[in-house]
């Protein structure tokens, strides 16, 4: 090809050039030195973080003929070979696409042999996790004893999916997530080479939605150059990676806090028509609200965000405005609209919902927290604003006399029994003490007579009843303790309420009632 991308022309040749990852390359470069070369490396982090080139270098590196400092000289003969990858000596497998049990055994055999040419035979294993159990436990007697000669590296991004007796036979070397100020000299340092330009917030802004990938940065700032034959600009690189950018999210945000949904879905608009996704979008809003719960709780998030203090101040500003817990709940709603834009046929009504709900928690949410339909009737008492009021009700109409559809529902000309104050003391008391919450709550009183306390559940909550059933006992104490007598329950369908006779009519009656509820009414044909 007559063009190499930025992340494989610039690949580190030596420990040297691995950026952000010190104790792992000082470690492995003092092994080098001495000689203390292990018979098996893991090799684990996310993607982009040097795992594919710290391998790379360690293999150069035991095999060069004249190591500096533990680094590959790059001119010897070994290191040519090496580095244009014609050297049989060092075998590249990907673990994605050979996981099978042959291929395993396959390399159990050809590691006997000792290499042509270098000292050591290394076999570099890429996303060594998708292995089958079989293909690992055809590797484990090779990885434990293997000749010499061979060096075997694996590197994976999900090293719990490894086998413990995988683990304990390797040297394990974790890489972690590149900051964004290592990112950025490392993108000036590309751009010098190349002869290319670009502003400051313009890096500062691919480094953080590289995410502490270096190979991402070096392949969004790729794009951002294929964009433009002259310097990439602030502007050019959040119309490439798609992102709102740092301060057109703290416009959003204030008109969050303001309550103010017209200029949130007009500030949305802008950003649709400039070419941002909406699951982007969301994404953005998320780690926002983040920074915001971040300041509440910290204070100055500079660090933790990676951010300018100019920035990490605005975040306190805007935080204390807001507060924690509305920041919490916002970034909930974000993060729960990013996934459902996914599969909606309209990801922007999706977004668009998301915030007018966030600035509306006194519309039926569940999410919707007391505090915040507080602090909303506040402020339009304080702009003078009072809510508009709602339009009375009007009065109920007589219901129509219908046929009962079960025995179970009381009649509309029924009132329902007034519990005393003794019995609300005990509910009250089991709820806060016992761990049936949710039955005591769906709990109605029913009756009171001759200390008989009668309680009932409607056909919806037919699984609470059940429960209660079985430890009728617990009602009884909490109701003897809160009468001052002895109390036992009773515990019936909701309509019925406190013993009493039951005529013979009655009885049929709610015989081809419950009938009716169970076959259908036109199933049954009633004979005098």
């Amino acid at each position: 090809m007559s063009y190499q991308v930025l992340y494989r022309a610039w690949r580190p040749d030596t420990f040297s050039e691995i950026c952000g990852q010190d104790a792992v390359t000082r470690t492995l470069r003092r092994q080098v030195v001495s000689g203390h070369i292990a018979h098996a490396y893991l090799f684990c982090g996310t993607r982009g973080t040097g795992k594919t080139t710290a391998s790379k270098v360690l293999a150069r590196a035991i095999n060069c003929l004249h190591p500096v400092d533990g680094d590959p000289c790059g001119e010897c003969e070994i290191c040519k070979m090496l580095k244009s990858e014609t050297c049989m000596d060092v075998i590249e497998i990907d673990a994605a696409s050979n996981n099978g049990v042959d291929e395993i055994r396959d390399l159990r055999e050809k590691v006997k042999f000792p290499p042509a040419v270098t000292k050591y035979k290394v076999y570099i294993v890429d996303e060594v996790h998708m292995l089958s159990t079989g293909a690992f436990n055809a590797l484990l007697k090779t990885l434990e004893e293997p000749p010499e000669h061979a060096v075997f590296i694996l590197a994976t991004t999900e090293p719990h999916r490894l086998p413990a007796t995988i683990l304990s036979r390797c040297q394990r070397f974790d890489f972690h997530r590149i900051s964004v100020d290592v990112i950025v000299a490392r993108l000036r340092a590309v751009l010098a080479g190349i002869g290319r330009t670009a502003e400051d917030d313009a890096l500062a802004e691919i480094a953080r939605a590289a995410e502490g990938a270096m190979r991402d940065a070096l392949s969004l700032l790729d794009s951002c150059l294929s964009y433009t034959d002259g310097a990439v600009t602030l502007q050019l690189a959040r119309d490439v990676l798609g992102t709102a950018g740092l301060s057109f999210m703290f416009e959003f945000a204030d008109a969050l806090v303001d309550f103010d949904a017209g200029r949130a879905l007009t500030l949305i608009d802008d950003a649709l028509n400039r070419g941002t996704d909406p699951q982007v979008f969301a994404r953005d809003a998320t780690e926002h609200m983040r920074g915001l719960l971040l300041a509440s709780a910290v204070g100055d998030v500079a660090h933790l965000l990676e951010v300018t203090p100019e920035d990490a101040a605005r975040f306190s500003e805007q935080a204390g405005r807001m507060g924690g817990e509305r920041a919490a709940r916002l970034m909930d709603l974000f993060m729960r609209a990013e996934p459902d834009m996914k599969w909606a046929s309209q990801p922007r009504v999706a977004l668009e919902l998301a915030a007018v709900r966030a600035c509306h928690p006194e519309r039926p949410e569940e999410d919707a927290a007391l505090s915040e339909r507080i602090a909303r009737v506040e402020k339009l008492m304080e702009s003078g604003a009072r809510p508009a009021p709602k339009p009375a009700a009007k009065p109920a109409e007589t219901p129509k006399p219908a046929r009962p559809t079960t025995a179970a529902k009381p009649s509309p000309s029924a009132p329902a029994p007034t519990p005393p104050q003794e019995y609300l003391s005990a509910v009250e008391q089991l709820i806060a003490t016992s761990n049936r919450k949710r039955v005591y709550e769906a709990m109605q009183f029913a009756g009171l007579q001759d200390g008989v306390v009668t309680v009932s559940f409607s056909k919806k909550n037919q699984m609470y009843k059940n429960l209660a059933e079985r430890k009728p006992e617990e009602i009884a104490e909490a109701m003897t303790a809160a009468f001052g007598q002895p109390m036992t329950i009773r515990i019936v369908d909701e309509g019925i309420a406190a013993p009493k006779a039951e005529g013979t009519s009655n009885v049929a009656k709610r015989v081809i009632e419950q009938s009716y509820d169970i076959f259908g009414r036109e199933n049954i044909d009633l004979e005098s």
